[in-house]
């Protein structure tokens, strides 16, 4: 089916009571991997590219979003494109450009002013598209950021920093962290129901890898919405690597160690798209 707007997967999500999982798309073979999770689930996913993502193409986003674009197309689920932890700004228009529904347009290393007048600029600019905005307030854990342990976002501020900038979903910081690599977060849940009421807007959760199924699902039941997760596919997808070629070091040909590696990627997907979701496995 054609791919859809981040925007409607993320409304569902939120009238229903659900998160919508959001993996990062590094290879073909995490897009692939991804939408067969999906369609496994019967669940809705969004494929999010990242500004370190395109960076490892070259720097050229159009490729990588065509590719995921093709993905999504052939995907029996709905399946949207969004372009996340953007700051080039050139970078982000280039990608509205090459068909993204959404942008996370991340300003969050920039003072709390420039932050917001940075954010308010770029999002009246991709409303004028047709583009969904989410944004940050204070970075996240894993970037030298706010998820540090005991720092959390303020839900004054994070009600002020929506209403001046117009963004349409927020990342807040509640206790998780990018690129951990065992699940030992502790969420601050009392938190993000004081978010939910606070902000008008759906919540984000960044650096989901690192949260337990449980602490995940009651994160979703206090207010989460869009939950990102990254560094849980690529613990799949190495490990699986690794024990291939452990197996048969005279091994050549990529097919043979990358066809385990998106199976366990598969896995790993479908599974966290059922936590997310509230469904069972």
């Amino acid at each position: 089916m054609p791919s859809v707007a981040t925007a409607e997967l993320v409304a569902a999500a939120r009238l229903s009571g659900q998160g919508v999982a959001a993996f990062n798309v590094i290879t073909l073979e995490h897009a692939e991997a991804i939408t067969a999770a999906a369609e496994r689930t019967g669940l809705p996913v969004v494929l999010q590219i990242s500004e370190n993502a395109v960076k490892f193409h070259g720097g050229r986003v159009e490729p990588v979003v065509a590719a995921a674009a093709a993905v999504a197309r052939c995907a029996s689920v709905p399946v949207s494109l969004h372009l996340d932890h953007v700051e080039d700004e050139e970078l982000l228009r280039a990608g509205v450009a090459a068909g993204v529904s959404s942008v996370m347009f991340d300003a969050s290393k920039l003072s709390y002013e420039d932050n917001v007048a940075a954010t308010a600029r770029i999002t009246s600019w991709a409303h004028g598209q047709g583009v969904w905005v989410e944004a940050e307030l204070g970075e996240v854990g894993g970037k030298d950021g706010a998820h540090a342990p005991g720092v959390r976002t303020d839900p004054a501020e994070a009600a002020a920093f929506t209403a001046a900038t117009g963004v349409d979903a927020l990342a807040v910081a509640v206790g998780s962290s990018h690129a951990m690599t065992e699940r030992t977060a502790s969420l601050d849940l009392e938190l993000i129901g004081r978010l939910r009421d606070a902000v008008p807007v759906p919540l984000v959760l960044h650096g989901s890898s690192g949260v337990p199924d449980e602490v995940l699902r009651r994160a979703v039941g206090a207010g989460m919405v869009k939950v990102n997760i990254g560094t849980a596919l690529n613990i799949a997808f190495t490990g699986a690597v690794r024990e291939h070629l452990a197996a048969d070091a005279a091994v050549v040909d990529p097919r043979r160690y990358l066809r385990p590696a998106r199976d366990a990627m598969t896995e790993a997907a479908a599974h966290l798209l059922t936590v997310v979701a509230g469904k069972e496995a």
